[in-house]
């Protein structure tokens, strides 16, 4: 393996300008672009049509460790793939509820979301809302009611499938009614409980970032005997997909070397694409929109609109997935 990242040719992709050619966005100024700053806002926010799945794709975004970039990831590789013609679906399994705020969706304390499908039975249909700024987006809203989830799910039978069993009706009969969704992510909490439990019973795929610092590494170790637990007693088609670098400072030798030895140990799953540390990405949840909406010319947006083709690009049982 090389020393630096490969290198995502973005103009013969989607027809952005020469100087825009590396995967390795390094700052949050376009001028390190070659971006003109006036033409920022002439960026077209559409980043042309996919062509959909075979099959609806179910990932869940996991990462016990918290501040590596799940949430984030998470609306905007759904904005972008949404803005790119998918029907797209997001479960927002966290009881902060970030994900509800940066789709703009309401999520105040007794509004019907995960927790009465999840933990009261309720049928999904009843409990999911348009995201406003992005058609073809809905999200299941998480509110303050998900936090005593955990203990309520304790006495539930069948509880770590209690999400599977939702989800399913739902999707199911969305295809029968000619409105097949195309992906569905689900964000999950900082953490190992029944909650996340319940994602990775109920997706196929996992989708983990990591963030380009030392302590990151630790928590993916514990994250991939958790998915071989999952995979050897409850959902043996699940598989570790994708693993999207976050937060990546290409100024310090850091970034760089947790960079190369995550590629090593996941030549397979690790997106050429990682999204730079940027102050956009970072403003766009207060304004309750993702960065594609936000900004759609920052190298944030542009990062994870080249991440979400990436993601794509790549088929449901990708091989050498973990």
């Amino acid at each position: 393996m090389t020393d630096q990242p490969q290198v995502v040719d973005r103009q013969v992709r989607v027809g952005w300008p020469a100087a825009v050619t590396s995967s390795r966005l390094e700052a949050d100024d376009p001028r390190s672009l070659g971006w003109p700053v006036a033409d920022r806002t002439d960026v077209p926010r559409e980043t042309g049509v996919l062509a959909p799945p075979a099959r609806t794709r179910i990932l869940a975004v996991a990462n016990q460790k918290g501040g590596v970039g799940k949430t984030t990831t998470t609306v905007n590789i759904a904005a972008a793939l949404a803005q790119s013609g998918q029907r797209v679906l997001v479960v927002d399994l966290d009881p902060q509820g970030n994900a509800s705020t940066a789709l703009a969706v309401d999520h105040t304390e007794g509004t019907p979301g995960v927790y009465d499908a999840v933990v009261e039975g309720k049928h999904v249909r009843e409990v999911v809302r348009e995201a406003p700024h992005l058609p073809g987006l809905v999200v299941v809203p998480a509110s303050i009611d998900l936090a005593g989830a955990e203990i309520d799910l304790v006495s539930l039978v069948a509880r770590e499938s209690r999400l599977h069993r939702a989800l399913t009706a739902y999707l199911s009969e969305q295809a029968d009614e000619g409105h097949r969704f195309d992906y569905v992510f689900i964000d999950c909490p900082p953490s190992l409980g029944l909650l996340t439990l319940n994602a990775l019973v109920a997706a196929a795929e996992i989708l983990v970032p990591i963030q380009c610092e030392y302590y990151a590494l630790e928590g993916v170790g514990q994250l991939m005997r958790t998915v071989d637990m999952v995979r050897a007693h409850l959902n043996p088609k699940l598989a570790v997909s994708t693993i999207l670098l976050t937060m990546h400072d290409a100024r310090t030798r850091l970034s760089a070397g947790v960079a190369d030895e995550v590629r090593a140990h996941f030549p397979d799953q690790v997106l050429r694409t990682t999204i730079p540390r940027s102050v956009r990405i970072s403003e766009a949840p207060s304004h309750q929109q993702t960065v594609l909406t936000y900004d759609a010319g920052s190298t944030g947006a542009l990062s994870y609109l080249e991440a979400a083709r990436e993601l794509a690009a790549r088929a449901p049982g990708l091989e050498g997935a973990a």
